[in-house]
């Protein structure tokens, strides 16, 4: 039918798309647009903007992972793994103004939208940086992602086994997934993976989505 996408075309624009958001330098143009984002029981302004993951609203997943995962710790060193545009960072960082918020990230833009969205909520204790950057030495008492499962299971499995490690002793995960992408696997092969006394297992579930908690001894 004339004006309609082949399932091909599709394709190659969804693959596009992901590859933009894995890429350090997105290729699509830097068009930032404002929108309203329910984080720390208020509704706080953000910038979004092209070649970022979720470029115009909120995701299921990141909302699910915000709702549902605990109240974190007034004070310490936390991590947003692949922060985007920045929701976890900011609510880790308004609900803990004493933290510090570690937001990585391997795209530039979604950095600087990052950095842009700490300033425009006052939280001084955000840190975007991209992962080379992050000191080797640094540890987390607490880590919170939405980790980028289309990049495939091979990346997905180094990228967790890089930085799951460096919970310090009593530190926590909270990682959200799709069941329909993986969830349950995902946490059997963490289970197989992390070192003795560790715990991997589903911490809630809600909308499609769990929330996989990872606990260190």
């Amino acid at each position: 039918m004339q004006g309609t996408e082949s399932l091909d075309e599709r394709r190659q624009a969804g693959r596009k798309r992901d590859e933009q958001y894995f890429a350090a330098r997105p290729d699509s143009p830097d068009v930032r647009r404002r929108i309203e984002v329910r984080l720390a029981g208020g509704t706080v302004p953000m910038e979004v903007s092209n070649g970022v993951f979720s470029s115009s609203r909120l995701d299921l997943g990141t909302s699910v992972l915000l709702r549902h995962a605990p109240h974190p710790p007034q004070t310490g060193d936390f991590l947003d793994l692949g922060c985007g545009w920045g929701p976890i960072a900011l609510q880790l960082a308004l609900l803990s103004p004493q933290a510090k918020v570690w937001a990585v990230d391997i795209n530039e833009r979604a950095l600087d939208l990052t950095r842009s969205n700490a300033a425009l909520n006052g939280a001084a204790n955000i840190e975007p940086l991209a992962p080379d950057a992050l000191p080797d030495s640094q540890t987390f008492d607490l880590i919170w992602s939405n980790p980028p499962i289309r990049v495939g299971k091979e990346a997905l499995h180094r990228l967790l086994m890089t930085y799951l490690p460096r919970l310090r002793p009593a530190g926590a995960a909270y990682l959200v997934v799709q069941r329909n992408l993986g969830s349950d696997s995902l946490i059997d092969w963490l289970s197989t993976q992390l070192p003795d006394g560790w715990h991997a297992g589903k911490y809630a579930s809600s909308k499609g989505y769990r929330v996989i908690e990872v606990t260190r001894p």
